[in-house]
């Protein structure tokens, strides 16, 4: 019997930025909310399992904001329990703590928001993630 593989091309229409802080989650996410004007509300952890291991599956915090023109999510890129070195959300990318997505119909408003995220005091570096060659952008899909 012939197989068939099904192939599912996403729209990626988000744009992540890379976040350093040593801040925990909840106090980074009340910082965002005061400097942004928005209301960040933690959700329950995203679980995702890891390709050519399986059976593993981690559990990421995240908070996030649906506007009326805009979403905002804000990941823990470690998971909750974290073995050095191992299990990122964005593997890519692990010195980074905090992922950050920006969904929105005005194509200025990630720019705006990184810069609004780099007045925060307890935000380190915070810079704009490229999303051609990023291989775990499917992670962001649910």
């Amino acid at each position: 019997m012939k197989k068939s593989k099904l192939i599912i091309d996403y729209d990626y229409d988000f744009r992540l930025a890379g976040i350093v802080s040593s801040a925990r989650s909840y106090k980074l996410a009340w910082e965002v909310n005061r400097a942004l004007g928005i209301q960040l509300i933690r959700q329950p952890d995203l679980t995702v399992g890891f390709k050519g291991k399986p059976g593993v599956e981690k559990q990421f915090v995240y908070y996030s904001y649906d506007g009326v023109i805009n979403r905002l999510k804000l990941f823990k890129n470690k998971p909750m329990d974290y073995e050095q070195g191992k299990y990122f959300l964005v593997p890519e990318f692990p010195r980074f703590d905090f992922i950050f997505l920006t969904a929105s119909e005005n194509p200025e408003y990630h720019t705006m928001t990184i810069q609004l995220l780099k007045e925060i005091g307890s935000i380190e570096l915070v810079t704009p993630l490229s999303m051609e060659n990023l291989r775990s952008k499917e992670n962001f899909i649910f």
